[in-house]
């Protein structure tokens, strides 16, 4: 289950931009998770939640963003949802050579005093 591993980052890059900007209490944490990043964003916030117990993060509000998955086909121009990497354009079923969006994984920002 990488999504713990990713999740103990997440804690160890929130303490360290703590330090960096001398905040004693991070507050609020924003994290976006794209469908298409190959992280599992339920399972991701579960270890976070689990994960932050003695951490900067413990007391904090965490919010996930998902990022849906967006795709151009390139026979058709169609941009469209896309659930999974592999999926087909809806207007002409063939499938969508460009993903332009939805691979996201990242920290967005950190707010504390």
């Amino acid at each position: 289950m990488h999504e713990l591993s990713l999740a103990m980052d997440v804690i160890d890059l929130a303490a360290r931009e703590a330090k960096k900007n001398r905040i004693s209490i991070i507050q609020e944490i924003r994290i976006e998770v794209g469908d298409l990043s190959g992280v599992e964003a339920d399972a991701f916030e579960m270890a976070l939640k689990l994960s932050v117990k003695g951490s900067v993060l413990e007391n904090a509000i965490i919010h996930i963003i998902r990022t849906p998955g967006k795709g151009k086909c390139t026979f058709c121009d169609l941009e469209f949802e896309m659930k999974h990497m592999f999926s087909t354009c809806p207007q002409c079923h063939s499938y969508a050579s460009e993903i332009n969006g939805g691979r996201e994984f990242r920290v967005l920002s950190i707010a504390g005093e």
